[in-house]
């Protein structure tokens, strides 16, 4: 390795050194969470794309998909899978909650309802063990056009 690489290498700015679990800390990373954190609903990745692009203007969409595996793989985002659709993503570790997905706009919402005593829906002979429950329909903003 030339004394120039040497340098630039040892010159690396702190945000792309591994951070405790082993992942980079880069410009793109930071501007994923941040998009994720304020949008505060499940997004998808070209969702992500456009809300991080705030803070880092030249992401592509092949970093967004590297990185929201990358954050899934270390705990911090969660799948969430819909019915017919590509999966989105949230901050994991949220309470347990229900999505509603509009038809029109495609975007998901977060539901904190959840329907009393699922159990009578079970056939007879059936042991319900977690459910997971996706509305579809129209937003408000899809609703009132």
């Amino acid at each position: 390795m030339s004394a120039r690489r040497r340098r630039s290498v040892r010159a690396a700015p702190r945000r792309n050194r591994p951070s405790p679990n082993g992942q980079r800390n880069t410009v793109q990373r930071d501007a994923l969470r941040a998009a994720f954190e304020r949008a505060d609903r499940p997004l998808s990745p070209g969702e992500a794309l456009a809300a991080a692009r705030r803070d880092a203007p030249g992401l592509g969409i092949a970093t967004v998909y590297r990185n929201i595996r990358a954050l899934v793989d270390e705990g911090w985002l969660a799948a969430v899978p819909l019915p017919g659709a590509p999966n989105r993503y949230e901050v994991a570790g949220k309470h347990h909650h229900h999505h509603f997905r509009c038809r029109v706009c495609d975007r998901v919402y977060e539901v904190d309802a959840c329907p009393p005593d699922l159990r009578t829906l079970v056939p007879r002979g059936f042991r319900l063990e977690d459910h997971d429950i996706t509305l579809v329909g129209r937003c408000a903003d899809c609703a009132r056009g």
